[in-house]
């Protein structure tokens, strides 16, 4: 990892929050693409996933998602458990941009995707008891809808139709097939 990048990460956990945003926006804009650096980073990330900063635990989650691509170990596969808890956060925003990053796990291979892919169609199924249950919802099928317009995989497309039949509530049925339009 090159000096400007290291710095990124120091910042990234910077007091001053303009300067903590900058960075977080660097590191997202740097991993959109496959980096030769990931695992240098890797392990603290995971460590950060339980930080008692919510933001932190935040910003990891989203880090992990991004590196997934660069992860020719497939480490991943094994990790993901960590990084799926910090969709279930106490704090719901933690939560819910975690959730909302972890489509590009997907990108990272079939096993990756088929992995994500099983979580949040069991997630779907059972989040009814979780506070926000329809933003979750929403949520996971615009995760879906993201690896669908990025793999152009029928079968993605064809279990969130799937999940929103199944949807009692005409009102939130409807909205969730908006994404699909």
């Amino acid at each position: 990892m090159n000096s400007e990048m290291e710095e990124e990460f120091e910042k990234s956990k910077s007091k001053d929050k303009q300067e903590r945003y900058e960075a977080y926006h660097n590191i997202l804009n740097e991993t959109e693409h496959e980096v030769d650096w990931a695992y240098e980073v890797w392990d603290q990330l995971l460590e950060d996933l339980t930080h008692k900063d919510n933001h932190q635990r935040s910003r990891a989650a989203q880090y992990l998602a991004n590196l997934a691509k660069s992860d020719p170990e497939a480490r991943m596969l094994n990790d993901f458990p960590k990084l799926w808890e910090v969709t279930k956060d106490e704090k719901f925003v933690t939560a819910r941009h975690s959730l909302q990053s972890i489509w590009k796990v997907g990108l990272a291979g079939r096993e990756q995707r088929d992995m994500v892919m099983e979580y949040m169609e069991h997630r779907f199924q059972n989040c009814t008891e979780e506070k926000n249950y329809t933003l979750i919802r929403s949520d996971i099928l615009q995760n879906m809808r993201q690896l669908y317009d990025h793999l152009e995989e029928e079968d993605i497309k064809q279990t969130a139709l799937d999940l929103i039949e199944n949807v009692e509530d005409t009102k939130y049925a409807k909205k969730y097939k908006a994404i699909w339009k």
